[in-house]
């Protein structure tokens, strides 16, 4: 078998499926709710967040699997990977062996999605899409995200043991790069009762507020709108202004100003008020900014224990 022809298979196999389950979402006006779907022991709440989600919203449900091009070459290079004077059935074979990892990968993935397919069907989803890309996953979701409502995703990567938890290796890239909400899972699911919204009054954080008021992500759930640091007049004055904002979901809406750091004063709140989903925003280059993109926010994810939404 060529190169080219194990590239065109693999291809025209996504293709096919694309075409056969995809087309909906060439509308803009059929938002998906996008469930990524790997072989991490968070998939199974991938699954069942995603399917709250869709239901929760009134969304098409697609399940995703990205077979990473970089792990899974369609074409394998191994030019120069062998030194001078090795003969050349060597390079074949290994290039060989590659492509049966890619087509090995290519099927487990497919029976990853059906897997998914049927505990969604079994939490009463119906509408569903079942997507598999041969792509870097910051791609692929850049490329869906224009008929993207909500992006769902396990806190943690393949690569977690029981014993040591890792954050996925590329969550800190996707969130940088998407522009949708993304909505980050634990490896157990609770279905979401109560959110909490991380605000700080800058012009990007009631853009937020907008979103939140626009988007049917938590209609029906009491928020807490909450903000860190010292209590001033001024605060209670941003957060009452970000409250009229979202008075049209017409849910009970508990305003609160924390003293303290960031992270700890945030985890504290949610813990004392037993708050299900902590939603928060890339604002500027203010505190919260620099929590959420800097060290502070890969322990956070590291630790978290209930779901996050990250605003973008």
């Amino acid at each position: 078998m060529t190169q080219t022809k194990a590239n065109a298979e693999i291809r025209s196999d996504n293709d096919k499926q694309n075409h056969q389950q995809g087309e909906a979402v060439m509308s803009a006006e059929n938002l998906n709710v996008v469930a990524c779907i790997d072989g991490s022991r968070a998939a199974p709440a991938v699954c069942d967040y995603g399917a709250w989600a869709s239901r929760h919203t009134g969304t098409p449900l697609m399940l995703l699997h990205v077979l990473d091009e970089g792990r899974y070459p369609a074409e394998p290079d191994l030019a120069g990977s062998i030194g001078l004077g090795s003969r050349e059935h060597l390079l074949d074979e290994l290039a060989e062996l590659d492509r049966k990892r890619a087509k090995l990968a290519l099927e487990h993935g497919h029976h990853l999605l059906d897997e998914a397919e049927a505990r969604v069907k079994a939490a009463g989803v119906a509408d569903i899409q079942k997507r598999q890309r041969h792509d870097n996953l910051t791609e692929a979701l850049t490329t869906l995200e224009k008929n993207t409502r909500l992006f769902v995703m396990g806190l943690h990567g393949e690569s977690s043991s029981d014993r040591e938890t890792h954050i996925g290796s590329q969550l800190e890239t996707v969130i940088r790069s998407v522009n949708r909400p993304i909505l980050l899972v634990p490896d157990e699911f609770t279905e979401p009762r109560t959110a909490m919204v991380a605000f700080d009054g800058s012009v990007t954080a009631f853009k937020g507020v907008e979103m939140i008021a626009q988007s049917p992500v938590l209609k029906n759930l009491p928020l807490h709108l909450v903000m860190v640091g010292e209590e001033t007049p001024d605060r209670w004055e941003q957060l009452k202004k970000a409250e009229q904002m979202l008075h049209g979901l017409g849910v009970e809406i508990t305003l609160a100003v924390q003293a303290g750091d960031v992270e700890p004063a945030l985890h504290a709140y949610q813990e004392q008020h037993d708050i299900d989903m902590l939603v928060m925003g890339a604002y500027g280059h203010s505190r919260i900014r620099q929590f959420l993109v800097g060290s502070t926010t890969t322990m956070m994810l590291k630790t978290a224990r209930k779901p996050l939404v990250i605003l973008r």
